[in-house]
């Protein structure tokens, strides 16, 4: 047999195939939205592939070509989602959530009415009331600008939610998507040691891809969703690797620099500036005063008893019904129960204990309907330590 034939032929059908592979990669490129100049840096990467199996060679670069032109062409270049900029609907949502937080809610409310503004053209689309004297100073001038400016989706603030665990920072963070139209992402970065989760891995390095911020954006398939970057006071414990953090945050979250951020992997700039960053924290220690300048700090106070109440009728126990699939009509939680299960042991600043509290009686409770137990079942302080675990503690 001759088997200098014989490997010549499989040569020959190794090359033809990844020949296919490398123009399947080229037509990937060229039917993208990838920006011109990184398709053509790209476009090199495969005329050399190409070259090379032309010329019988088989080259392991492919699997590296391969998987950056992957990335590049999932990241969503120039996609952004209309935003809803309804402000009465905008209300409704956040109301619907979250039961108070008018500050904040107030601020959100006014960031969309600067955002409706600057889409119907600033106060200079808008008719100004005949009443209103133009001054020869220019001050309706002035107001012009600040409209404009205010407005301007570009500049999207870059709010940080400050507060103990549990007073709903994360949640109302989705309910601004929610009330915007816009897609929602999480990036936690509590805890990371280094930089590499947020910027990237060079590209021929081992285990080369992208950062979290890139992955977000292929992840909501838009420029301008909304990203939570949660906990970014615990990013490290390692003084060095922290100021790493802080720098690659200030340049995410800085409206001067985040136009064109810069990850790693991808090595071109990326626009983020039509990103709506909202970041957490329990606290400002180890957050670096830079970094301070360029967010607006929102503080979350602790809930009062009586706002839990309101919060655990309202709204967690109508969700733990329907996550659990039981009718309002089967169960129902006496008034003198409320007190017994929002402070069993000590306070507690979120609502996180009363959700859990609210779902153990919840459950107990659904354990007596398969039971047989007559409907409906009625919890009351009397028969309250029926339906809650022995370790409770205290509730009287």
């Amino acid at each position: 047999m001759d088997y200098s034939n014989q490997n010549r032929n499989n040569t020959n059908i190794v090359t033809d195939e990844g020949l296919k592979e490398v123009l399947q990669l080229e037509n990937k490129l060229v039917s993208s939205r990838v920006p011109d100049a990184l398709k053509e840096e790209s476009m090199r990467s495969i005329n050399r592939l190409k070259r090379m199996f032309q010329m019988g060679a088989y080259s392991a670069e492919f699997e590296n070509v391969n998987k950056y032109i992957d990335w590049v062409t999932r990241i969503p270049w120039g996609v952004l989602s209309e935003d809803r900029l309804d402000i009465s609907n905008a209300k409704k949502i956040m109301d619907g959530t979250h039961y108070g937080m008018d500050v904040i809610k107030e601020l959100i409310l006014d960031y969309l009415a600067t955002m409706q503004l600057e889409s119907e053209g600033g106060v200079r689309g808008r008719n100004l009331p005949s009443q209103v004297p133009i001054s020869s100073n220019g001050e309706i001038n002035r107001i012009q600008e600040i409209g404009v400016l205010k407005g301007s989706s570009s500049n999207a603030p870059v709010f940080l939610f400050v507060g103990l665990q549990g007073v709903g920072k994360t949640s109302i963070a989705k309910s601004i998507a929610i009330s915007m139209g816009r897609k929602f992402a999480r990036v936690s970065l509590g805890a990371i040691g280094d930089v590499r989760t947020i910027r990237g891995t060079p590209r021929y390095s081992i285990d080369a891809e992208p950062g979290q911020i890139v992955k977000a954006l292929i992840n909501c398939g838009t420029m301008n969703p909304v990203i939570l970057l949660d906990e970014i006071e615990k990013s490290s414990g390692n003084s060095g690797l922290l100021n790493d953090v802080m720098a690659a945050l200030l340049e995410i979250l800085d409206p001067e620099q985040n136009h064109a951020f810069t990850d790693h992997y991808i090595d071109y700039p990326i626009d983020l500036s039509n990103v709506f960053f909202v970041c957490t924290a329990n606290n400002l220690g180890g957050l670096s005063a830079a970094l301070l300048d360029r967010v607006e700090v929102i503080r979350f106070t602790s809930y009062s008893d009586q706002e839990k109440e309101v919060i655990g009728k309202q709204y967690l126990l109508p969700k733990v019904l329907k996550n659990l699939n039981i009718s309002t009509e089967y169960i129902q939680i006496q008034e003198d129960v409320w007190p017994l299960i929002i402070r069993p042991v000590g306070f507690d600043a979120g609502i996180r204990q009363l959700e859990r509290n609210i779902t153990t009686i919840v459950r107990s409770a659904a354990r007596k309907i398969i039971e047989g137990e007559r409907l409906p079942i009625v919890i009351d302080s009397s028969n309250l330590r029926e339906y809650v675990l022995a370790d409770q503690g205290p509730l009287s």
